[in-house]
């Protein structure tokens, strides 16, 4: 069953030379995630790489990985990296939005 008014809380980790966004919904045990890794630099701008989004099936429909990518661009725009997306969901997500194209690497 899918529950697009759930409250979805997104989290950032930063782990070593990368890092996770956390998606948690209320009322949920399991969580998505996506990963992301450093990239090095890209005319003048730190690259961060986003390698995988994971979204478990009891959770999916919800909106969560879209969430997950929407908080990843909005960091990119207030931090001023750029984004690589290795992850297919997070290139495809960059393909819908061509007003991203200035975040992409």
């Amino acid at each position: 069953m899918s529950d697009q008014g759930a409250k979805v809380t997104i989290t950032h980790h930063v782990q070593g030379t990368g890092g996770r966004y956390v998606a948690a919904i209320e009322g949920a045990a399991e969580q998505g995630y996506l990963e992301w890794e450093a990239g090095g630099m890209k005319e003048g701008k730190e690259v961060w790489i986003a390698a995988h989004t994971i979204v478990p099936r009891a959770i999916a429909g919800r909106g969560v990985a879209g969430a997950l990518v929407e908080r990843l661009i909005a960091d990119a725009g207030r931090q001023g990296f750029l984004i690589r997306p290795d992850c297919s969901y997070v290139a495809r997500k960059f393909a819908e939005n061509p007003g991203w194209a200035a975040l992409k690497a």
